[in-house]
């Protein structure tokens, strides 16, 4: 390790905020004590004193380690400090940013108790789910000192407004962000770095420390302090080296586990567990939005799952349905959260007692245990992990469980809803698969489509090139015999409506499409009406006729006088044969 990193989680002494070097206001003290804190978590003091004393910083812990407190506290303190007086309305002189609508609305939650201590500072939230006009309007007419939001939001204001003034920016904040650039914002943080001074304090922080966040880091770091928290992990199995749990970055209490079993049996395994954790809460991540969808329809509709609590969170969802999913979750005392890693990175959702596929979002310090779900042919995950200090232990398939795909498949012939997004997740999940981050590890060219495509319970596997090609492996599939998937009906009446109409246009398009051409009818031209001429008019046009007939009668007669024909042709062309 360099000189210039630091790793908190090593040393066993507990810190209060009270003794952090430099001081903390008497405010923030009064405001922490509060809220109920007086001790400071390994990260945040390593990294407030940092921050404090105008110094960058990379900070790479777990989610759960504090790192919200670990910023906000010194975004407070330089903000005081900065100037004796209050900032202008539009005098920006903090920005936080995280990748999703949820964390920043936490953030911003978080903040509100000790921003009020600062007289005249106004914070502004800025997500998607409103207008981006509503927004404007907000800053023009209220100000905004802090700007706490996500990339796109944050881009699109900073384009629009020009009268946001950035010039005395104080410092920036880049939290999650391994999850900021793994979601695509690299062109709306480079065009936010590029708009503020470069004399400024910068803040990165991350649960994982990729290629990417260390380009991030120099581009927007000067020299930056690396904070590394290393959380203990002695409640984990003595068959763990001693050397192993000094380092690994595995969350305090949070016990690890894998689970191997083929694509077609996943479904049955998932349910069995979700059974043996009903009184717990307990997190699932799916891979995609669409199977985040499909799996939130099915679920509840399954025997051994009907009197659950089932909640779906993902990204595409509007802002109020998120919302309420959120707050419902976080308010019950057992349940069943399905989301994407993106729509609940990073949030503190309490009392989580299992995850599944996932452990991200176990808070450090707490109990909980974990469950990664790998196929055979993803094994050498386990080795990975191993080498990046995050030991699993194996947990074993169980045989005897029911099979849920009869009962999937039922609920996809009932209803034309749960079939539809049984294949969009299908579709989903394999080209997600094909874009893993780990493609050496998860390779997509071993994915066996007809093992997973039972265990989505699909009735027919879909119209795409990996099945029409067989460039991937469809044993194991067996589709239903004797189904036209046109007469799998809606449940919702009025949504049946829509589709038999549409399925009635569609077939009168094709039956005019497929009539044959009939031919033209043949047009012909009018014959010309034919006047009867006066007599004036007959006498003219033999007059006509004469002269013609004297002209060339005049010209053969020529011609004969000079030899070029004889009298025989002179009389043949003149017609005067019989009077020779």
């Amino acid at each position: 390790m360099d000189s210039n990193t630091q790793n908190p989680g090593s040393a066993l002494t507990v810190t209060r905020f009270s003794d952090l070097k430099p001081p903390l206001s008497e405010t923030v003290l009064e405001a922490l004590s509060q809220a109920g804190f007086k001790f400071c978590t390994p990260v945040q003091a390593a990294t407030i004193p940092l921050l404090c004393s105008f110094k960058d910083v990379a900070v790479d812990a777990a989610t759960g380690s504090g790192k919200t407190l670990a910023f906000l506290i010194p975004i407070v303190e330089i903000l005081r400090r900065s100037s004796s007086s209050p900032p202008k309305r539009h005098q920006v002189m903090g920005i936080i940013i995280s990748p999703t609508r949820e964390l920043s609305s936490q953030i911003y939650n978080v903040a509100q108790p000790f921003i009020s201590t600062l007289p005249n500072v106004k914070s502004m939230l800025l997500v998607g789910g409103v207008e981006v006009k509503a927004d404007v309007k907000k800053i023009e007419d209220e100000g905004a000192n802090l700007l706490i939001g996500t990339p796109g939001r944050l881009y699109d204001i900073m384009d629009r407004m020009a009268v946001l003034d950035f010039r005395n920016l104080e410092i920036l904040i880049l939290d999650e962000a391994d999850r900021l650039l793994d979601m695509g914002f690299q062109k709306q943080i480079n065009y936010i770095i590029s708009r503020l001074p470069k004399l400024r304090r910068t803040g990165l922080f991350s649960a994982t420390q990729t290629e990417a966040v260390e380009e991030l880091s120099k581009a927007g770091l000067r020299n930056p302090v690396r904070v590394e928290v290393r959380a203990e992990t002695k409640s984990l199995s003595t068959s763990v080296s001693s050397e192993q749990l000094a380092s690994s970055k595995t969350p305090s209490g949070l016990h690890l586990e894998y689970l191997e079993c083929e694509a077609d049996k996943k479904a049955s395994q998932l349910v069995d567990l979700l059974v043996k954790t009903k009184s717990k809460k307990v997190i699932v991540y799916f891979m995609t939005c669409a199977c985040v969808d499909y799996w939130g329809v099915v679920l509840p509709r399954l025997n051994a799952l009907k009197r659950f609590s089932l909640i779906a969170l993902h990204g595409k969802m509007k802002q109020t349905a998120r919302e309420k999913a959120l707050a419902t979750f976080t308010s019950l005392s057992s349940g069943i959260l399905l989301c994407t890693d993106v729509a609940a990175r990073g949030l503190d959702i309490p009392g989580v007692d299992c995850i599944v596929q996932s452990w991200e979002n176990c808070r450090l310090g707490r109990q909980g245990s974990a469950i990664v779900f790998l196929l055979p042919k993803e094994e050498a995950y386990i080795e990975f992990l191993r080498i990046r200090r995050v030991p699993l232990q194996e947990r074993k398939c169980i045989d005897d469980v029911v099979d849920v795909v009869p009962q999937i498949r039922s609920a996809a012939l009932k209803d034309r809803d749960v079939m539809e997004k049984g294949l969009r997740a299908f579709v989903s999940f394999i080209r997600a698969y094909k874009e893993h981050q780990c493609s050496y590890i998860f390779r997509w060219k071993e994915l066996e489509i007809g093992k997973l495509g039972t265990g989505y319970g699909l009735l027919q596997l879909p119209s795409m090139p990996e099945v029409k090609h067989h460039s991937l492996s469809t044993e194991g599939f067996t589709p239903v015999e004797n189904i036209n998937m046109d007469d799998i009906k809606f449940k919702d009446k009025s949504r049946e409506k829509q589709r038999k109409k549409n399925l009635q246009t569609k077939k009168e398009r094709e039956q005019q499409e497929s009539k044959p051409e009939k031919p033209e009818r043949a047009t012909y031209a009018a014959a010309p009406v034919m006047k009867k001429k006066t007599a004036k008019q007959r006498c003219a046009a033999q007059t006509i006729e004469d002269e013609e007939e004297l002209t060339r009668e005049y010209r053969l007669l020529k011609k004969l006088k000079k030899g070029a024909i004889d009298e025989t042709e002179f009389a043949k062309l003149t017609g005067t044969e019989d009077l020779v």
